[in-house]
């Protein structure tokens, strides 16, 4: 059965007798049905229905948490065993489900065995990158190495780390941030989208099924980033470490669960919000 991506529309065709069925899956809203005969007759209906999934209203809604929720941070633990490559200042994204009775030992480690074929299953990691398995008693984990520069100046992007589920049901990500010679850097435009794609990571792997969810984001070592744009091509030549000799923390705290949605449709729309919280705490941008 041929299969097409259309953004947020999965598009597979059944065959029929006399024509071929269309059944449009949008990840948020359910699926949509409807036939054609030629491509011709296809692709307008597709652009269509896009069109119609775009200028809707968001897949999100928010609720007013009654008390805090009790997420685990892990901005004090430092790098610990993870392969950074030297980088000690990570981005770490939390995902917390409501109404979950978090899980027995069996149930942990059951999942936990799991992880890292969950992992390869979502592209995230080349088929070549090892993969490195890792538990406590409140927690398991997969780690990925960082992949080293070619020289110490040369940019990379941010790239993904460690992957926690806790027996809470808590699961966590963490991700180096884009960084050049003069160190991390948290770019306003590169941070929503490594936000987002971390965000839709998680949902891919599947584990997470509760309605409503709480989201959290944090940077560890934050003295140590600055504010600006982030370039692949080349290293910048000079920073404002505007937080350096400063003690202070870079975390949300988060205030509202939010519907599935935000591990799919809507991770963009949250990633913003996380993005800009984030940022606005720093001192540079006082």
């Amino acid at each position: 059965m041929p299969r097409l991506v259309y953004r947020k529309l999965d598009v597979t065709f059944e065959p029929s007798q006399h024509e071929f069925v269309r059944v449009v899956e949008a990840y948020a809203t359910g699926v949509f049905r409807d036939s054609f005969r030629t491509a011709a007759d296809l692709l307008p209906k597709v652009a269509g229905k896009i069109r119609e999934l775009e200028s809707g209203p968001s897949p999100l809604a928010f609720a007013k948490l009654a008390q805090p929720p009790a997420l685990h941070w892990t901005l004090e633990e430092g790098t610990g065993g993870l392969q950074t490559a030297g980088v000690t200042t990570l981005l770490e994204l939390h995902v917390l489900p409501l109404d979950s009775d978090g899980y027995s030992a069996r149930e942990l480690e059951a999942l936990g065995h799991s992880l890292p074929g969950r992992v390869r299953l979502t592209s995230m990691v080349k088929d070549d990158v090892p993969l490195s398995s890792s538990r406590s008693q409140d927690h398991m984990a997969v780690s990925v190495p960082a992949s080293r520069p070619r020289s110490w100046d040369t940019p990379r992007p941010g790239q993904l780390v460690e992957v926690r589920l806790y027996k809470t049901g808590q699961l966590s990500t963490r991700a180096l941030l884009p960084q050049d010679s003069m160190g991390p850097i948290l770019d306003p435009n590169a941070l929503p989208k490594q936000i987002a794609e971390l965000l839709k990571f998680t949902g891919s792997l599947k584990i997470i099924r509760q309605d409503r969810i709480v989201v959290a984001a944090g940077v560890s070592e934050p003295a140590m980033t600055s504010i600006d744009t982030f370039d692949p091509r080349q290293s910048r030549r000079k920073a404002s470490l505007a937080g350096f000799g400063r003690s202070f923390a870079l975390r949300t705290e988060p205030d509202e669960s939010v519907t599935l949605a935000a591990l799919q449709a809507g991770a963009e729309e949250v990633a913003e919000h996380l993005a800009r919280a984030l940022i606005a705490h720093h001192p540079s941008a006082a």
